[in-house]
């Protein structure tokens, strides 16, 4: 195994052509894909599905009930760990099993982990092969303190430009946006359309739930919430001051979870998504799914949300924490076209794209690599 200070020697496949062989390690809380949330698993899965549409070997490592194709290293009772007292060590015994089985199945090109931060650390400590991180989260001083710590050792991907510029002193090997589920999507005619607006979030303060239904009274629309409570005292909280006094089932609906056609459906025959978020995200699947599903997205322009829309074309990005802007912007996705709006979004961000992008990432790194062992 490498240790810290030296460098491992990798062992590239030499494969000819540019077909690679690639090992992704995907978080071990929610099977590939998710049913329902788990935006980090839609992504890998589709990621995974593309890369091998390619023509590349893929070797996917997952939590149970995953799609077949997937090594799966994680029970699925484990998912209620997560965020609580055994959840550090799930994560560790899951990251010793990856290691036993990569070790085991290699060698690989590229090992690509989206597992976070003790992921990033124990596949640089494998010596298997070079490590390409999806960084998936907001970049605060702890995080980019963590990463300039270990990008040496890997290679980073942002998943937008935001995210890049908030951590630019860091040596990103690439901005790849993520995609979405372009063929589970639907798209209805405008007549066909619900004329309520949705929110689609986790629910939780800083995905601004109790903002969605004040635009909604001052729209005069009816709202539809879908997500689950975040599972902390605060995300509870939240819930029940903020946002359950207001659902009545008929101006304001709240659906705990969704997943599948109905979800496509309710996407898909909103008016609008309406995402005032209170943080930094630096990315928003569900602003994506609902451009593509032909539904207008209005979002405060925190973040990656004013990349994500085209304004005026598949939504419109507006001045955080001004809900009559907010408002006004809903009115004016009706000038929308629907069917431009889905196209745009699937042009922008499908799987074949996305799956490019880390293609082309991959096959520079395994070129380099290969070199690099030639002339050693």
């Amino acid at each position: 195994m490498a240790g810290l200070l030296s460098p491992p020697a990798w062992h590239p496949t030499a494969r000819g052509g540019d077909r690679l062989r690639v090992a992704i390690i995907a978080p071990p809380w929610y099977p590939l894909p998710p049913r329902g949330y788990g935006g980090v698993e839609l992504v890998v899965s589709l990621l995974v599905r593309g890369l091998r549409a390619r023509g590349d070997e893929v070797v996917v490592v997952g939590a149970e009930c995953s799609a077949p194709g997937t090594v799966e290293l994680a029970p699925a009772v484990w998912e209620a760990d997560l965020g609580g007292r055994y959840g550090p060590v799930r994560e560790l015994t899951y990251l010793a099993r990856v290691s036993a089985r990569l070790h085991r199945d290699g060698p690989f090109d590229v090992i690509h982990d989206h597992s976070g931060f003790a992921g990033l650390l124990a596949t640089t400590l494998m010596g298997i092969a070079p490590v390409v991180h999806t960084v998936h989260g907001v970049l605060g001083e702890p995080e980019r303190t963590f990463y300039r710590a270990m990008q040496d050792r890997a290679e980073l991907v942002a998943i937008s430009s935001a995210q890049r510029a908030s951590a630019a002193e860091l040596s990103w090997v690439s901005t790849i946006h993520n995609a979405v589920d372009t063929d589970s999507l639907l798209t209805v005619a405008p007549a066909d359309k619900g004329g309520y607006l949705l929110c689609l979030a986790r629910v939780c303060r800083e995905k601004g739930q109790h903002v969605a239904i004040e635009v909604a009274r001052r729209t005069g629309r009816r709202l539809v919430l879908a997500g689950k409570v975040e599972p902390t005292p605060d995300g509870d909280l939240y819930f029940q001051t903020a946002v359950a006094p207001h659902v009545d089932g008929s101006r304001v609906i709240y659906h705990r979870n969704v997943a599948g056609r109905e979800k496509s459906e309710l996407i898909a025959r909103a008016s609008a998504l309406v995402a005032p978020i209170a943080w930094e995200e630096p990315f928003g699947l569900s602003v994506v799914e609902a451009m593509a599903s032909g539904t207008p997205a209005v979002s405060y322009g925190r973040g990656a949300a004013a990349e994500l829309i085209d304004d005026g074309v598949t939504g419109f990005a507006v001045r955080p924490d001004d809900v009559e802007a907010m408002a006004v912007a809903v009115l004016a996705t009706a000038e929308i076209d629907t069917r431009r709006c889905a196209d745009t979004a699937r042009r922008r961000f499908n799987p074949e794209r996305m799956a490019g992008g880390y293609h082309r990432v991959y096959a520079e790194i395994a070129a380099s690599t290969l070199r690099k062992a030639v002339t050693a």
